[in-house]
């Protein structure tokens, strides 16, 4: 593909997360883009001394619930720490999401239930564990997790919080600036999380009509909207590879 073929040749792409792997920076890469990464927002595992305890819970769980990649980063780490594998546990796994399946699946799971669509809306619409199941589920959750599960499900689940979500701050003045040296950058939002950061510490700085906003899944749309954003992008699949190539389809140059 030469260089006039490329369908981002000029566009600025920035990602607000930080991606879980290349895919999706290396497509935008290819496809004649600029990529920029400024993660708004860090995950770091929570390290209590009831830890064991709780993997003891686990172990006997019917159900054991991840809605994020690091949810399951975040329980590898526990796992590591507490000498277990999948082998320990004896419950079936649900995830939301194919990367997160995957992850899981790395450790030694196996995946029983994805919802069709990655949001865990849909999972709580969806789930439907048998009533034998349903008295011991465990969802593996961070610090900022919205009380979807809790509140949509028709039976009670146990939560744990594993990791933590705060402002990466030192991220935020290079976007800042960087915002303002671009003309019309596509900004990538996957949280909730990270709509809440961008909007307390950038927009004060760089309008939302400064730039095109992309998001993953209609809970991170609603967020946007919520801060006063206009959602110009969102993949049918909720991935971040589906996510630029969309933005591909979407703002890409005519061949």
């Amino acid at each position: 593909m030469s260089n006039r073929s490329k369908r981002l040749d000029g566009e600025t792409v920035i990602f607000t997360g930080t991606p879980k792997s290349n895919e999706a920076p290396a497509f935008v890469e290819r496809e004649g883009g600029t990529v920029y990464s400024y993660p708004l927002i860090q995950v770091r595992s929570i390290h209590e001394e009831d830890d064991e305890i709780h993997m003891k819970r686990c172990e006997q769980a019917t159900w054991l619930i991840f809605t994020s990649q690091s949810s399951v980063a975040s329980f590898r780490e526990k796992m590591e720490r507490l000498d277990r594998t999948a082998s320990h546990f004896r419950g079936k796994i649900a995830a939301v999401g194919t990367k997160t399946a995957a992850a899981l699946e790395r450790l030694g799971f196996t995946v029983s239930f994805i919802p069709t669509i990655f949001s865990a809306d849909v999972f709580v619409k969806q789930f439907a564990p048998t009533k034998e199941e349903q008295v011991d589920v465990v969802f593996l959750r961070g610090s900022l997790a919205r009380s979807i599960l809790r509140d949509g499900l028709p039976f009670t689940i146990k939560e744990w919080t594993i990791y933590e979500t705060v402002a990466n701050e030192s991220s935020i003045e290079p976007l800042i600036e960087t915002l303002r040296q671009t003309t019309d950058p596509t900004v990538l939002f996957a949280s909730p999380s990270a709509v809440d950061v961008y909007a307390a510490h950038v927009t004060p700085h760089v309008p939302w009509e400064r730039v095109t906003v992309a998001a993953i899944g209609h809970v991170t749309e609603r967020a946007l909207q919520r801060k006063g954003a206009t959602v110009d992008i969102v993949p049918e699949t909720y991935t971040m590879i589906d996510l630029v190539r969309q933005v591909a389809k979407t703002k890409g140059r005519q061949l």
